[in-house]
């Protein structure tokens, strides 16, 4: 039995990250803000620019 426990607590070293570590997006701080929200949305529209302008291309 005291083998089992051990086993289990020596899977995650101590110090590393882990995921039950994370805090959701704080929306008020400026750099979630500009990259959870702001960049991606950029980037879909360039994409979207992208390929029109490569079919207009052909």
């Amino acid at each position: 039995m005291k083998n089992i426990a051990y086993n289990l607590l020596a899977q995650l070293p101590l110090g590393t990250p882990n995921p039950d570590d994370n805090a959701p997006i704080d929306i008020t701080d400026p750099f979630d803000l500009i990259v959870f929200i702001i960049l991606p949305i950029i980037m879909v529209i360039f994409y979207i620019i992208w390929r029109k302008k490569k079919q207009n291309n052909k």
